[in-house]
């Protein structure tokens, strides 16, 4: 099952809340990056909060320059996984939703774990 396979995929023993904070800053950048360069001015992130928890922060400003920004959250449950915006109510992933949602998932695994091999290796 999908949802079981997600679960599995990411687990980050907490060694220190600052270690932990950078390292989930530096994994929401690359995340941010999965789907195609971020506009000057605008920001992007996606990256694993925690063992249920995925996020998806948007920001940017329109053609006038007001700012705008959207933070979704990704809910993995034994039931389903469910996604809600700012104060909405959580909403089922759609079947097509849920197999975006895994390739993403996919996605930020693989570039994850070769970008922190690359730093290990830079780093001996």
């Amino acid at each position: 099952m999908i949802i079981d396979h997600i679960k599995k995929v990411f687990y980050l023993p907490a060694k220190d809340a600052d270690s932990v904070k950078d390292i989930i800053r530096y994994e929401a950048k690359l995340g941010g990056d999965l789907f195609g360069p971020v506009a000057r001015g605008s920001r992007r992130e996606f990256f694993w909060l925690d063992s249920n928890t995925w996020v998806w922060h948007e920001e940017w400003k329109d053609e006038s320059g007001i700012k705008h920004q959207v933070t979704t959250r990704y809910l993995v449950y034994d039931n389903g996984i469910y996604k809600a915006q700012s104060n909405s109510e959580r909403l089922m992933l759609s079947d097509g939703e849920l197999m975006n949602f895994y390739q993403a998932v996919k996605l930020y695994g693989t570039k994850v774990v070769s970008s922190l091999e690359q730093l290990s290796a830079r780093q001996s």
